[in-house]
């Protein structure tokens, strides 16, 4: 059956530089050297132990993967994540939509974050032109240059902008490739569909961050360290501009979750930090782990020496590693990150804390 769709080619959508931002990242960004809040003698403990597993996992070539949600980002954080990647203690970050669209936002301009509630009533929530149009078609271009959803970023901000090949190239591409690449050709397909419709030209496309060294993306793809997104379809701002495009977000988003699985598979003896991420962590975590198993058992290996750091500033009432799982009636039950980190073996710590003073006490424990 054929169902009603909404037209996003009827949405009035304003210039970037009108909206009023809460956070400017020259004035908010947290400087690595800033003195972080005591975490208490619990949360010491747990630090310690974590900056001890992320030495001897370093040490030992294995991985430390960061999950974080866009707050990380949002509250300032970058420098500090930079500082943590140019040290070599961060060997994969991962992170939601939004999380992508406000390292974008500074990088570009040196602010994000509107006001939902004023914006919304306005009917003017999201539907702003260079964020929509920009960071949309970086992953309609990355899809065809086969990066990932957040690489595609990181790379539009480390260039400074995107090259458009001509609609000709494309169409040959696609003539002489549809029986040996047909994936790529779709993708080929789906740039060359972007570029009539928005009658783009071919070429270098300029597109300035003057902001670009708060941008953790950009910082990662310089660094060679894998960024990867990991959206979910309507949950971010870049949905409502119309040159939106499924097919490119699902390839983009596809090879980030694949690439991830990847740094899974060779946790044994590493470390995840999972921080203010409430869903998209645990989420893609649970399933990439049963994955990286599944093969490592067919091959006689096991993770089980794993370490995972759950961060969030929502108090747990629940001792997970003396009592372990609650049952369904009481509501530390329903704590998804503390919920699904504790069935996933290893070693799972839950420490009630800031981002900013979580991030700060790691990155000046490590030195």
């Amino acid at each position: 059956m054929s169902y009603e769709q909404f037209d996003r080619g009827g949405l009035t959508i304003l210039p970037l530089g009108v909206r009023q931002n809460k956070v400017r990242i020259a004035h908010d960004a947290v400087k690595p050297d800033a003195p972080p809040r005591p975490l208490g003698e619990a949360g010491s403990q747990i630090m310690a132990e974590t900056v001890a597993r992320m030495r001897a996992a370093r040490r030992d070539g294995r991985p430390v993967i960061l999950a974080f949600g866009a707050h990380a980002i949002k509250n300032g954080l970058a420098p500090v994540l930079i500082r943590l990647m140019e040290q070599g203690w961060l060997t994969h970050l991962a992170t939601n939509g939004a999380g992508i669209i406000h390292d974008w936002e500074f990088a570009f301009q040196g602010q994000s974050s509107e006001d939902v509630r004023g914006y919304v009533s306005r009917g003017q929530f999201g539907l702003w032109q260079e964020t929509g149009r920009n960071l949309n078609l970086a992953i309609i271009v990355g899809a065809w240059e086969g990066l990932g959803y957040g690489e595609s970023i990181g790379a539009m901000i480390h260039r400074q902008g995107l090259d458009l090949p001509t609609a000709e190239a494309l169409r040959a591409f696609v003539r002489e490739h549809v029986d040996t690449e047909p994936e790529r050709c779709a993708a080929a397909a789906d740039l060359l569909d972007v570029v009539l419709r928005f009658h783009l030209p071919a070429g270098w496309m300029p597109i300035p961050h003057p902001f670009a060294g708060y941008s953790a993306q950009a910082a990662a793809y310089r660094l060679k360290i894998p960024f990867t997104g990991h959206p979910m379809i309507g949950h971010d701002i870049i949905y409502t501009h119309p040159i939106n495009h499924g097919a490119a977000i699902g390839r983009t988003a596809l090879r980030d979750f694949l690439t991830y699985t990847e740094q899974v598979r060779q946790l044994e003896g590493g470390v995840y930090l999972s921080v203010g991420s409430a869903v998209m962590s645990p989420m893609i975590f649970e399933k990439a782990l049963s994955m990286a198993r599944n093969v490592e058992l067919q091959a006689g290996r096991r993770i089980d020496n794993h370490y995972i750091a759950v961060v969030d500033l929502a108090a747990s009432s629940w001792d997970w590693q003396k009592d372990g799982e609650p049952p369904q009636d009481n509501p530390a039950y329903y704590l998804r990150y503390c919920k699904t980190f504790s069935r996933m073996g290893g070693t799972m710590r839950y420490l009630c804390a800031d981002n900013r003073d979580f991030f700060l006490t790691l990155s000046q424990a490590l030195g």
